[in-house]
């Protein structure tokens, strides 16, 4: 497993479950991942080194966890070594890397979408803004963590999110242009697929919380709580993400001489005309993954290797019945500058018979746990309901001794408002 986040941490235990399984590794992972996992101290991006530990160790499967690695060509160099890894070569993750790629896939396939443009002088996109005004969303190019999208509601919010990307190339090249693009109004929604280069398996759904803070206010951040399944997205809906969205953009790939395989995960805008597509992230959604394996009852792995494969159309999956919600805990400060290794207490017996608590950004200092990041916890519960699986993930919340941490009290309200 390549990564040390929330989303490793669930595709870990998951995993470890598979009794294909006889050994496990992480690279680099974090002091939760240590007691499900053996640590590998090597950075998710470093590709030669990954792929020279992989061989020396007799790694029969790799799973890339972080769009980084994919992007880095992780999945080019360990089939090139003979070892299988799933996730899509450096040329089909461009379909995350770059905003402005995947526009133009959207477009030439026939997506429904936002319309857009593209800019790389910040005076031409000031002008712009000028023009087309307010509400308008303005978002880096490239990859920033989930952090590069301003979802501006006033011509002076565009401006200064233009001017931070462009002019104080605060998101580094990832920010040497910019999309900005048209605001859509609707509810937003995440759709999983495994996709082995022509087969499409669906996966459960499931609805983001992306801003920092309560009532979806506050700077976007890298997830704040998720829940599982999303009742927004109906079963008309979803025939209409499939046919409307993801094959076009399967099709255009194949096309295209990159054929996509992996995980396809689609950040989508339900509005009154029907689903729209907001962006294409290559990997597990986090904290989508973390719901979604709560539900998933079959094995992993074999999927897994059939999304490798090319055997896709032989796997069917099972999900549970049951609601899943995760609450993500982060350091107060979060998604801005926030201090570090501040001490978290009652971690070990807090999830109880609740649920689990997934580790992000955690390590051990003197016996005790300590954050080590912004998002630094996942708590996850499941219920027979979605109100069930919100008080028990809440309940784990308020049994955590943690001064220096916060999260979001509304996750899975909206989700609530559907009942009835």
């Amino acid at each position: 497993m390549i990564g040390g986040g929330g989303r490793e941490h669930a595709l870990v235990r998951t995993i470890a479950a598979s009794p294909l399984v006889t050994a496990l590794f992480c690279a680099p992972g974090n002091a939760g991942i240590a007691n499900d996992a053996e640590l590998v101290d090597m950075a998710a991006d470093d590709v030669a080194g990954l792929v020279a530990w992989a061989r020396t160790n007799a790694v029969d499967l790799v799973v890339p966890g972080p769009e980084a690695a994919l992007v880095a060509g992780v999945v080019d160099a360990m089939e090139g070594a003979g070892i299988a890894c799933i996730g899509p070569n450096a040329a089909a993750a461009r379909l995350e890397a770059s905003k402005s790629l995947m526009k133009e896939i959207a477009d030439a396939a026939g997506v429904p979408t936002a319309s857009w443009r593209r800019f790389e002088d910040a005076g031409e996109a000031r002008a712009w803004i000028a023009v087309c005004g307010a509400p308008v969303v303005i978002k880096a190019d490239g990859l920033t963590g989930g952090k590069g999208v301003t979802v501006a509601f006033t011509e002076a919010e565009a401006l200064r999110a233009v001017d931070e990307a462009l002019a104080e190339r605060v998101f580094g090249d990832a920010g040497s242009s910019v999309v900005i693009e048209e605001f859509l109004d609707g509810e937003e929604a995440s759709y999983h697929v495994l996709v082995d280069g022509t087969s499409i398996l669906p996966l459960a759904t499931a609805q983001d919380h992306k801003r920092v803070g309560d009532g979806d206010t506050g700077p976007n951040t890298g997830g704040m709580g998720c829940y599982s399944p999303a009742p927004v997205v109906t079963p008309e809906i979803e025939a209409r993400i499939l046919d409307d969205i993801i094959r076009p953009t399967i099709a255009a790939m194949s096309r295209l001489g990159t054929p996509f395989r992996g995980v396809l995960y689609a950040g989508l805008m339900i509005t009154s005309e029907g689903p729209r597509l907001l962006e294409y992230n290559v990997r597990f959604g986090d904290p989508e993954c973390q719901v979604l394996l709560a539900r998933l009852e079959d094995d992993l792995v074999p999927a897994l290797l059939a999304t490798r494969d090319g055997t896709l159309d032989g796997v069917h999956l099972t999900w549970r019945e049951e609601s899943a919600l995760t609450v993500v805990m982060a350091t107060r400060g979060y998604p801005g500058t926030y201090p570090q290794a501040t001490p978290i207490r009652r971690l070990d017996d807090a999830a109880g018979d609740d649920g689990v608590i997934l580790h992000a950004g955690t390590a051990r200092e003197g016996g005790g746990w300590v954050s080590a990041g912004g998002r630094v916890l996942g708590v996850t519960a499941c219920g027979a309901c979605l109100a069930e699986a919100r008080d028990r993930a809440y309940r784990i919340v308020d049994r955590i001794d943690w001064a220096d941490g916060f999260c979001r009290r509304d996750i899975g309200l909206r989700g609530l408002s559907h009942r009835g």
